[in-house]
């Protein structure tokens, strides 16, 4: 590692880029604090109807939305219109005539079954259909038809800024035309936005009511656009959907700073300094890597050692399975100031077998009388398709008797870990449940999950003994509905591509695995090393025929010139955002420098996996202790930040600068090859206030 003190001015297009870069910070604060007042009252009676129009004042403009089509623009305060959506993508059938209301507007569409209301709300156009007959759906709002839109950006794990009429995402090699993402599951928060090529200007878009809604991309005439579509079902709980349209400055983060300041508005934002004041050990989180430990690395000895090695903070996994941490690890663990956690699952059970994993099998007949089932009286298959997805509603309503949840998480927390990780509960992926014991929508299972997560890090998880210790609770690939329960999570801090799967698996065909097809990604073995996790894998190792979809995916999840931190903007501060847990640092080698640069850029953790039967353990554990001892002041002074400013210092986007809270930190890095401004490519400058000069990492000098 090539660490240097210096400092460094802000020249050419920093300086050009900056102003827009304080516009961002100036309206998020001052939507957090309050000081701009909701669009009620003296906004709503701004509101005029006129033609089968509905005009509506908006921060930045007013907004006009066309009953008939629901097609809908802006017209700035400078005077330039923008197009907030095409038409609805399929007939509504006849309107009635737009009348005013007590907040804003309504009207209906009587042979679609829809009831429409318009008004401002902070600043936003809040647009609600309603169902008012049988199940029906709407493919609205149809955004990015501006002609002069420039990029879209979605938030797929961490975020993603795209192009609109780049060649490689509007080909089958960006996999993303034709792509319907669920925005309660597939995307990691319910807004997205564009951008405007005079970069002055954008939509951000926020669905409150996600379940049932999603959001396709398609490519007309070499561009793309995307509409979303919602479902209206009263069975499934979603006949109510909600859209909130915002002009923006045209930052490529500002539609995710928007929806920091709506989580705020509705009291749904979390705070990681109030997680922390709740529960202290909550604070080892800043600074620490995360890894999971396997074989001897979760044993005192190797946890000493890496104490020696100067890693000064570190979060601790372990699977389940037969040798987890004795409570004398865990003490170690605890001494060298690193916080221990059970990998555990709530959501899938099976009958017991020999090869069955800890986590999924239950006492009783839990499996299979608390399956989720489907519509037909099927149960809905678990993981690999094996078992079946437990109903969460069928334990909440066992828990006060039975206390099976409660009895899981006592006997994994026995030797005295202080953290826990949930896989899948945070994830999104939501069932309705048709058994008649147990049945439930989508949005009560979302609720009752959120409950048993909240027992979990509060520690009143055993409702029928004393309180137990709070536990600093992270889960995969957590939505944003999940923010103010969870200290952590592991998965958002990617834009996973589909095609992941295939390079895990083998599977590049689809259907059952062929014992011909590629293997390059590494199996279950052996058992203290997997290879799944421990073994590099470079684009050259699989087959010639599978090579190109590799590189594809490769560039999808991690091109810096597509990544923009939308996660981080909305949620930084709240909770820390990593990687999934199967893409361990030491996995892709080939994407090494760019996902270092990337974690402190963001002033997200890396991750890793530990084993003392690792052949590359020397390599690893140098990697893990350089990285770290970079990244653990840094974090440890931003973590609890929000961030407050993103750019691009130079046009093809491979310079990228982030501020974060009041300018505690600022962070430049260059994932080019040539200098800029003094910087190296490769390298990343990192700022710190009341820190003198400049931290200087090139990561190239550390990894290998």
């Amino acid at each position: 590692m090539h660490t240097s003190t210096h400092t460094s001015s802000l020249a050419g297009p920093a300086r050009r880029y900056a102003p827009r870069a304080v516009l961002v910070l100036a309206v998020a604060t001052a939507l957090v604090s309050g000081t701009v007042a909701s669009a009620t009252g003296s906004s709503a009676s701004r509101v005029r109807v006129h033609g089968g129009r509905v005009d509506v004042p908006v921060r930045g403009g007013t907004a006009s939305i066309d009953a008939a089509t629901l097609r809908a623009e802006a017209r700035t305060e400078d005077g330039r219109v923008v197009l907030l959506s095409a038409p609805a993508a399929q007939g509504l059938g006849k309107v009635t005539d737009p009348v005013r209301t007590a907040d804003g507007a309504g009207w209906s569409y009587p042979e679609k079954g829809l009831r429409a209301e318009v008004r401002a709300d902070h600043g936003r156009l809040l647009v609600t259909l309603t169902g008012t007959g049988g199940d029906t759906s709407v493919r609205w709002p149809v955004t990015a038809t501006d002609p002069a839109a420039a990029a879209i950006q979605f938030p797929r794990g961490e975020g993603l800024s795209v192009p609109v009429d780049d060649p490689f995402w509007n080909s089958s090699d960006g996999a993303l035309v034709g792509e319907e993402q669920e925005l309660s599951s597939q995307l990691s928060m319910p807004m997205w936005g564009y951008t405007l090529r005079s970069g002055r200007a954008g939509v951000g878009y926020i669905v409150p009511t996600d379940i049932g809604t999603s959001l396709t991309f398609a490519s007309r005439d070499g561009r793309l656009q995307a509409t979303a579509q919602h479902g209206f079902a009263a069975g499934n709980g979603t006949g109510t959907y909600t859209v909130a349209f915002s002009l923006t400055d045209g930052s490529p983060v500002a539609p995710a700073a928007d929806y920091r300041n709506w989580l705020a508005e509705h009291g749904q934002l979390g705070s990681l300094s109030e997680k922390i004041k709740q529960n202290p050990q909550t604070a080892k989180l800043l600074g620490a890597f995360h890894a999971y430990a396997w074989g001897g690395a979760r044993r005192s000895a190797y946890l000493g050692r890496l104490k020696e090695l100067g890693v000064s903070r570190l979060w601790l996994g372990y699977d389940s399975d037969d040798s987890p941490m004795t409570s004398e690890d865990v003490t170690a663990a605890e001494a060298a100031g690193y916080l221990v956690g059970p990998y555990d699952s709530f959501a899938n059970g099976q009958q017991k077998t020999a090869d069955s994993s800890p986590n999924t099998v239950w006492p009783d007949d839990v499996y299979p009388r608390f399956c989720v089932r489907r519509a037909d009286g099927t149960p809905q298959p678990g993981f690999h398709k094996k078992g079946c997805y437990l109903s969460s509603q069928a334990f909440e309503q066992a828990e006060p008797q039975q206390h099976y949840l409660a009895e899981r998480t006592r006997s994994l927390v026995a030797n005295g870990a202080d953290s826990y990780f949930l896989d899948v509960d945070a994830a999104g992926e939501l069932f309705r449940d048709f058994d008649p014991g147990h049945s439930m929508t989508m949005a009560e299972d979302r609720a009752n999950r959120l409950a048993r997560m909240r027992r979990l890090a509060d520690g009143s998880y055993d409702a029928s003994a004393r309180q137990h210790a709070p536990l600093v609770l992270g889960s995969e690939s957590a939505g944003s509905w999940a923010n103010e329960v969870l200290a952590f999570d592991h998965g958002s801090g990617i834009p996973v591509d589909g095609r992941l799967w295939a390079m895990e698996t083998g599977h590049f065909d689809g259907g059952p695995q062929d014992p011909k097809d590629d293997g390059a990604w590494g199996g279950y073995t052996p058992e203290q090393a997997a290879a799944t996790f421990f073994k590099p894998v470079r684009t050259t190792d699989f087959k010639p025929e599978h090579q190109a979809r590799v590189a594809a995916a490769l560039k999808a999840m991690y091109d810096p010139r597509y990544r923009v931190p939308l996660y981080e903007t909305a949620l930084h501060g709240s909770l820390v955002n990593v990687e999934r847990w199967e893409l361990p640092f030491g996995k892709l080698p080939e994407q090494k420098t760019t996902r270092a640069l990337l974690a402190m850029l963001y002033n997200t953790p890396l991750n890793f996996v530990l084993s003392d039967k690792d052949p590359r353990n020397g390599q690893n554990l140098r990697e893990l202790t350089a990285l770290q001892q970079y990244f653990a002041p840094l974090h440890q002074a931003a973590g609890t930040q929000w961030l407050t400013s993103f750019r691009w210092l130079t046009d093809d986007h491979l310079v990228q600068r982030t501020v974060f809270g009041d300018g505690t930190l600022t962070v430049t890095a260059n994932f080019g090859t040539t200098a800029h401004d003094g910087l190296p490519g490769g390298c990343v400058d990192a700022t710190l206030r009341g820190r003198p000069g400049t931290q200087r990492l090139c990561p190239s000098d550390v990894v290998s």
